[in-house]
């Protein structure tokens, strides 16, 4: 509810400054032109994988990544790695923030496992796996815009040094930080069984047709609404009780439009003229480095998506200043819990699953992993410039 009632404050706020003037409505009104695929492919895409996960694709997959982890905690953990990848490549990172903990601090649990190395590297390979295509992140969506709409597969070319760099630094900090839980042996939970196999059959068929047409150019917001309409239908006939209002991520939107607004109403009043004397102009490699730290600093003091839409006008149109950026405000919050909405969502689920999360601990070890992300992205970024 914090984030519904900081949401509200802020469209309070954004139509304020609409009716007074401080934001004149044709700016308004060419934010919403560019944010509405963004929103309608969060609320699709929230439909997608909380039916899915009600039909128990999530659960059988991460079961098999339990199997394949051998009893050896290491391996498991490499798998989550893999798992959080591809699932905040493909669905988004608040979508693993929000599906996969619950289903990892369980298999820890059952396993007889420390949960913090595996929960840690669940929020932390979202947040900075979350370059390589436009649907991994909202930044990423508006970026693409920005960027003069290329292709999933132009956008990845750019973004792919950057993204691996990025993500390989947490990655190595959990390593160091929890090798001693990793060498630890673990007892292979049983197979889980499926209450609704057609249920099943229709939701893991659907993400496998889902999956390439969010990355073949398309606009991604229109197979995810189509995607999302047949689960519906399919749910209407044989679970019509897990349809409910719920289901819509109505808070994630107010926050979002809230952010939206006012950001853009802050923008009105000369913030990007500020910002843009602390970033510079070049792209070369103390240039993008800049434009990555002032992101990544940004996001963690205010959250990333206004930290993004903040410093998007002084990182204009060249594609590579937007990909420094995108390095900053995607990997760098990793420190404060509301760097990020996946964060924040994912604290709710570790909460909701009675996980008690050190802030202290978890603050001074993200204090390390995010420079070493935002650097080691921004210098890949040069590189394969």
């Amino acid at each position: 509810m914090k984030t519904v009632a900081v949401g509200g404050v802020l469209l309070v706020l954004g139509t304020v400054a609409l009716a007074t003037g401080i934001l004149p409505l044709s700016d308004a009104l060419v934010l919403w032109d560019r944010v509405w695929p963004v929103l309608l492919f969060v609320i699709a895409i929230t439909v997608v994988t909380e039916l899915a996960a009600v039909a128990g694709v999530f659960t059988v997959v991460a079961r098999h990544v339990a199997r394949w982890g051998r009893g050896r905690a290491w391996m498991l953990w490499m798998l989550v790695v893999a798992a959080a990848t591809v699932c905040t490549v493909f669905l988004s990172l608040d979508t693993t923030a929000v599906l996969l903990t619950p289903i990892v601090i369980a298999l820890a649990r059952q396993s007889g496992l420390n949960p913090l190395p595996f929960a840690l590297t669940t929020v932390w390979t979202a947040n900075a796996g979350s370059l390589l295509l436009p649907v991994s992140n909202l930044t990423n969506l508006l970026a693409q815009r920005a960027m003069g709409d290329p292709t999933p597969g132009e956008f990845a070319a750019l973004l792919w040094p950057a993204a691996l760099a990025a993500l390989a630094m947490p990655l190595l900090v959990i390593l160091l930080v929890s090798g001693r839980h990793l060498r630890a042996r673990y007892q292979v939970p049983e197979t889980a069984a499926i209450e609704d196999p057609v249920l099943y059959r229709w939701s893991a068929g659907t993400l496998v047709v889902l999956f390439p047409l969010l990355v073949s150019g398309v606009p991604v917001w229109m197979p995810a609404v189509v995607a999302a309409l047949v689960l519906m239908v399919v749910f209407a006939v044989r679970q019509r009780r897990s349809l409910r209002f719920g289901l819509l991520p109505w808070r994630l939107l107010v926050f979002v439009s809230g952010l939206f607004l006012a950001v853009d109403a802050v923008h009105a009043l000369g913030l990007g003229d500020a910002l843009a004397a602390l970033v510079g102009g070049g792209t070369g490699a103390g240039d993008l480095l800049r434009m990555a730290s002032v992101g990544a600093a940004s996001a963690n003091l205010v959250n990333n998506l206004p930290a993004y839409l903040a410093l998007e006008p002084a990182a204009g149109m060249d594609p590579v200043r937007l990909a420094a950026l995108l390095v900053g405000v995607n990997a760098g919050p990793l420190i404060l819990p509301w760097g990020s909405l996946a964060t924040l969502l994912w604290h709710d689920r570790l909460v909701a699953m009675g996980v008690h999360v050190p802030w202290k601990r978890v603050i001074a070890w993200g204090a390390i992993a995010a420079p070493l992300s935002v650097v080691a992205g921004a210098l890949a970024l040069v590189a394969g410039a």
